[in-house]
């Protein structure tokens, strides 16, 4: 969904509860009654941390800010997730906030139900390392006189953490996969192989093999000698049918001659015929 249109969609919310007069109870925002972190998204990539606290910071005290950013060049991403001290500071912030224009740039803010913030990496600063433990919240002092303040503005000074304690984290982190790896159950052992037993060889087999050789042979001859037989006897059947073709040739050859010499003769016999007659 665009961001615009949810911008749109909260203040719509608003202004009908607002209209109907809703009690805080059945309100939306009764739903995020155990959050008080916010998400601010949409507002110009150049503003840092303390330009949003200067923001928002009029509807509450704030007490943790993760403005996310590109870890290469460590540029803004252009949102953040802000906490306050009070979960009614929230609200203030959503009802209010937004859908303003900041530089240009319509934001949006809008309420966050379970958020965790990031966990400390190696390569972060000790600064937003005590920002995200403690906050920036002013810390009530229990004296009145502001020497105790400034006591207290010392004692929350962040401290560099020095390289050794690194080591001992890697070093324990080892040694906890060690044990992981020893407690671990060993591999179940490979199955054991099984043996066939091989059978004696009958000499019963052998015998009834001899017997039944020369029985085969004998049925094989005999199959050759038929298949012979069959090929001489169509041979013969070939043979006959051709000498039977020629013998009728030969008779029609010479039916043929028979008719042509008759022929001749009656032709004669009629010329005959006729010199006489003249």
């Amino acid at each position: 969904m665009n961001p615009l249109t949810k911008v749109k969609l909260i203040n719509e919310l608003n202004e009908r509860e607002a209209h109907l007069g809703i009690n805080e109870k059945a309100s939306w925002h009764s739903e995020y009654k155990d959050s008080a972190w916010v998400y601010i998204g949409g507002f110009p990539y150049e503003l840092s941390e303390g330009d949003v606290i200067c923001v928002f910071s009029q509807y509450g005290e704030i007490v943790n800010i993760n403005l996310v950013r590109e870890k290469k060049t460590g540029k803004s991403k252009g949102f953040c997730f802000l906490c306050y001290e009070d979960q009614r500071s929230t609200i203030l912030a959503v009802d209010n906030l937004n859908g303003i224009k900041i530089k240009g740039r319509t934001i949006r803010v809008d309420h966050v139900r379970d958020y965790r913030p990031p966990k400390d990496a190696e390569d972060i600063d000790d600064v937003t390392k005590h920002l995200r433990e403690e906050g920036c919240a002013p810390k009530a002092s229990h004296s009145p006189s502001a020497s105790s303040c400034e006591d207290d503005e010392q004692g929350v000074a962040p401290v560099k953490k020095a390289k050794k304690d690194k080591k001992e984290k890697k070093k324990k982190k080892k040694e906890k996969k060690t044990k992981k790896e020893r407690q671990s159950p060993p591999p179940p052992p490979p199955p054991p192989a099984i043996r066939v037993k091989e059978e004696k060889e009958d000499g019963a087999y052998d015998k009834y093999n001899q017997r039944r050789a020369p029985a085969a042979q004998e049925h094989n001859g005999q199959r050759g000698s038929d298949a012979r037989e069959d090929e001489d006897r169509r041979r013969r059947g070939g043979e006959d049918r051709r000498r039977g073709d020629e013998d009728d040739r030969r008779r029609r050859r010479g039916g043929d001659e028979d008719r042509k010499r008759r022929g001749g003769e009656d032709s004669d016999r009629r010329r005959d015929a006729d010199r006489h007659r003249r």
